[in-house]
């Protein structure tokens, strides 16, 4: 396995060292799943709020995710717990001061609620961050009061706090953090940042103890999440280098020896849905390491953290190659990336900004949760376009508020619209039931669940396509509960049939590859059918009428 790397590894520098430059090249092609993150700290402001007037929080929060949404940003990791306090109403711990600037002083509007409305008007999930050893300074509030409320479970290392990751109770107390945050809250995913021994811990037991140590608080988090909403992401940042490889030492920084962080594990034991390795390194101490993580996946999601920070001069010495490298070989390996922080990446650093919307050309979707559900949405029905409008309908008999659908839109010059294609996709994450949308194209419509699997699709015909004439005659007959098709037109390549009620709105859209459609499935009444070439051209083939024999009563 280990050569089986580096063989990879060394085609990727061979491919790299032949790559044209930006300028000469087109945008990479964009895949239609991918997780495209960014990390949005609020410790101290520095990625939000700069203000402590409510109205300025808010308008900064809707300008950063509008510029996130503009470059294809699909899923913000917010800050939520920082330092043993919160960024929101929590029953646990006091607020944070980055919010009011006074520590535990609540403001005038919940925080993490508002990110929440603002990240999915956009399509965008929101996944909380939450900080969870580190406790602070042991004199700041964050650390003074936990060790007022669990004296026990509290530790001083320096200056700093930190929970005791040798003691049972840590994992129980962390656990309600993340209950009360996903049973409050509708966060997409919840994301675990220092889940590990600190680097300065003096540890005196053996290696496997301390990793036993650190997996038994990711279990108990991750159990504790799931038996509440079982569709919540649960994932965290590892060390980016796991261990040593064979040819590639982590020059004694990585997760599993040195801080007992056994990720690849966790992923591998099933208790971790993603994994966001910190992997703010270059050249050799980047590629064999992200392929290293992504062999090791076990049909997870892996999304490397890019440190695009060292973008500024300030921080370090990277150039905007750097980080287009990262991002081609990730994407190569079926990988997302996520960028650390929000605020190098908005403030166009190096040009960051203006490569992200490069890269990320189209929109793309998350990654669905396989393992968690394989279970397909239904499809939604009579999509139809009438002025500038698109509806659809959805047969939804689920009653909890939290298992609602959402919506993807794809549009084409062509019929039907391919939603394998990143290109067509056009709206992502949609809640309503209908959109403004440009005349001239065809349209299709998915339905999506909360664990990201996607319904087949319903395609839309437009209205000047299907203008009803009722007295044209009735050419396909009925046999067995299907419509038989008359033989194709040698001079009109059909590829699809649609049927249609008189009124316009299509039903169902069909390949046009046998002689006859199953149609028993349908409502009675009356319906024109429509054959369609690639390019959208079409011409009506007839109408029939469907109605259901009734059968006898058994007491009959």
């Amino acid at each position: 396995m280990k050569s089986h790397i580096h063989i990879i590894f060394l085609c990727l520098c061979l491919m790299l060292s032949s790559m044209p430059t930006k300028a000469q090249t087109i945008s990479p092609p964009s895949p239609k799943h991918e997780i495209r993150a960014v990390w949005l700290a609020t410790i101290g402001g520095i990625d939000w709020p700069y203000s402590y007037q409510e109205e300025k929080q808010k308008e900064e929060l809707r300008q950063t995710l509008d510029k996130l949404k503009h470059s294809g940003i699909n899923t913000v990791l917010l800050q939520t717990r920082v330092r043993g306090t919160t960024i929101y109403p929590s029953h646990l711990e006091p607020w944070d001061k980055c919010m009011t600037g006074v520590p535990g002083k609540a403001p005038n509007y919940d925080p993490l609620q508002f990110a929440i409305d603002e990240c999915h008007n956009r399509g965008m999930q929101l996944h909380a961050w939450v900080v969870t050893l580190p406790v602070g300074k042991w004199n700041k509030l964050g650390c003074t009061h936990l060790r007022q409320e669990h004296p026990q479970l509290i530790t001083k290392i320096g200056e700093e706090g930190y929970l005791n990751p040798e003691k049972e109770d840590t994992g129980d107390y962390l656990a309600k953090i993340c209950q009360e945050i996903v049973t409050a809250y509708d966060v997409d995913g919840i994301h675990l940042d220092y889940i590990r021994y600190p680097e300065k811990w003096k540890l005196r037991t053996p290696r496997s103890e301390g990793r036993a140590n650190i997996t038994n608080i990711v279990r108990k988090i991750y159990t504790s999440v799931k038996a509440l909403k079982p569709w919540v992401m649960m994932s965290c940042s590892p060390i980016g280098k796991y261990d040593d490889l064979l040819r590639y030492p982590s020059n004694g920084w990585n997760a599993r020896t040195t801080v007992c962080q056994d990720a690849q594990q966790w992923m591998k034991e099933g208790i971790m849905d993603a994994l966001f390795p910190m992997m703010y390194f270059r050249d050799n101490n980047f590629f064999p390491f992200a392929i290293d993580w992504n062999e090791r996946s076990y049909g997870r999601i892996v999304v490397p953290g890019l440190g695009i920070y060292f973008l500024d001069p300030k921080e370090g010495r990277w150039i905007l190659d750097d980080v287009e490298r990262q991002l081609n070989v990730i994407r190569g390996l079926g990988m997302g990336h996520c960028h650390f922080r929000s605020k190098f990446f908005t403030d166009n650093t190096k040009g960051i900004y203006d490569l992200g919307c490069w890269f990320n050309a189209t929109p793309a979707l998350i990654p669905p949760m396989t393992w968690q559900s394989d279970k397909q949405p239904a499809s939604p029905s009579s999509v139809s376009l009438r002025n500038g409008v698109l509806r659809w309908e959805v047969d939804n008999t689920t009653t909890s508020q939290d298992l609602y659908l959402l919506y993807n839109i794809y549009a084409s010059k062509t019929y039907p619209v391919d939603i394998t294609k990143a290109e067509n996709l056009m709206v992502t994450r949609w809640k309503e039931k209908q959109l403004h949308v440009q005349e001239g194209l065809y349209y299709a419509v998915t339905a999506q669940d909360r664990y990201g699997q996607e319904s087949a699709p319903c395609q839309s015909v437009r209205d000047t396509d299907l203008s009803p004439h009722t007295n044209y005659p009735i050419h396909p007959t009925i046999s067995s509960g299907k419509i038989l098709l008359p033989k194709k037109e040698s001079t009109f390549d059909a590829s699809y049939v649609v049927i249609a009620n008189l009124q316009g709105r299509a039903v169902s859209a069909h390949p046009y590859k046998e002689d006859s459609i199953y149609i028993a499935h349908l409502p009675e009444g009356m319906y024109q059918i429509r054959a369609y070439d690639p390019k959208g051209r079409n011409h009506r083939i007839g109408f029939f009428s469907f109605k259901r024999k009734k059968t006898a009563s058994p007491n009959q």
